[in-house]
């Protein structure tokens, strides 16, 4: 692998919280994205939901395969710019560790069961979970990555909660920017959100071709791809116009972060902690995105049969928080026994690492 001068090197990392010799076939990045790999709580990602709860069909993204997609995309970017390709896949397959069952809804409903107690955020919540939740060795808590890919994973974080953090949280106090690898995988998420949540919402049949016609560049693709080819079918012509906005997409971030990265040349991984952010769109690009966005959050996000889901997610996640509450007997021993951090905290950690099925079991468990 032929890496940057400004690329993460893993024999530069800033270390693990607990030191581990070197491992002599494997790169630091890979073995944490190794570990992560064969933790239970990415193997728990796949009956996570991403927008469409777990009943709704097999063929609508899960937390995991968002996670794999993120993954992808992440790679590929990573490999154009020179960056660490196992950073960035490490941090993309654990970004959403953390999440709720229930997607986005299940979370906003854990946040406000917390609201007196520290509140609750996904990603705070991943960082939790692989320096702490999962078990899976004799000499510590946790995952023990490395503080790059544990920086990655924090993509946002309150000043309040940084301070708790120790380095990985500095930046949200001192200003800065994380690693090139961080950046792109904050954007390889949002694009294979974007991207996939459209897809779902196709399949779903709350979108259709004639309503994503009001997209701009939607009009625009659709009309290349119809004078290319002459005999689509709908859902081929779907596909195709969706594939090449996509690919448009990850071109335009590629090429406006290889403009920046030779306007302020910078010389090392550390040099990218004091630049404005180098990974980004064009000023077009930025309006396209945030048109799909927009047309997302108004068509799909807001549909009364997704807000009805979300609702019922919402219900399903208050009425397990204060049933265990109220009797804190019947959460598992294994999270009882953290005595560092309040009942609440304890409840909400069990909480977030349900999944959609398991959660919905212990409600008709519990007759609640």
């Amino acid at each position: 692998m032929t890496l940057a001068l400004y690329a993460s090197d893993p024999s530069n990392s800033k270390g693990r919280l607990f030191y581990e010799s070197v491992a002599s076939s494997r790169n630091d990045y890979q073995r944490d994205r190794d570990r992560i790999i064969h933790s239970a709580s990415f193997r728990r990602l796949q009956y996570k939901t991403q927008v469409f709860v777990n009943h709704e069909g097999d063929m609508f993204r899960s937390r995991l395969t968002h996670s794999l997609e993120v993954s992808q995309i992440s790679r590929g970017i990573a490999r154009t710019l020179g960056c660490h390709e196992d950073l960035v896949e490490a941090i993309a397959l654990a970004h959403d560790l953390g999440h709720t069952p229930f997607g986005h809804a299940g979370q906003d409903a854990l946040n406000k069961c917390m609201k007196d107690f520290g509140g609750f955020e996904h990603n705070l919540q991943s960082l939790r979970v692989v320096d702490f939740l999962e078990k899976k060795y004799g000499a510590f808590d946790g995952l023990n990555l490395t503080f790059e890919v544990r920086e990655g994973i924090l993509k946002h974080c309150s000043k309040k909660n940084a301070s708790k953090l120790g380095q990985v949280g500095d930046r949200f106090i001192k200003g800065g920017q994380p690693s090139l690898e961080a950046q792109i995988v904050n954007f390889a998420d949002e694009i294979a959100y974007i991207h996939h949540d459209i897809d779902d919402g196709l399949r779903s049949g709350i979108l259709d071709f004639k309503l994503l016609g009001e997209i701009e560049s939607f009009r625009e693709t659709s009309k290349q791809v119809k004078e290319k080819f002459t005999s689509l079918t709908s859902e081929q012509l779907t596909n195709e116009v969706l594939r090449r906005m996509m690919s448009n997409i990850i071109s335009d971030l590629c090429d406006h972060s290889i403009s920046n990265l030779k306007d302020y040349d910078p010389k090392s991984a550390e040099d990218i902690r004091s630049l404005p952010l180098i990974i980004n769109f064009s000023m077009h690009m930025e309006k396209i995105f945030a048109e799909l966005k927009n047309f997302s959050r108004l068509h799909l996000y807001k549909h009364p049969r997704v807000q009805t889901m979300g609702e019922q997610a919402s219900n399903i996640i208050h009425s397990l928080f204060y049933f265990f509450k109220h009797n804190y007997e019947k959460l598992p021993i294994s999270f009882r026994i953290n005595n560092d951090c309040a009942q609440e905290r304890n409840i909400a950690d069990y909480i977030a690492g349900m999944t959609d099925r398991f959660a919905h079991e212990l409600i008709n468990q519990y007759g609640l």
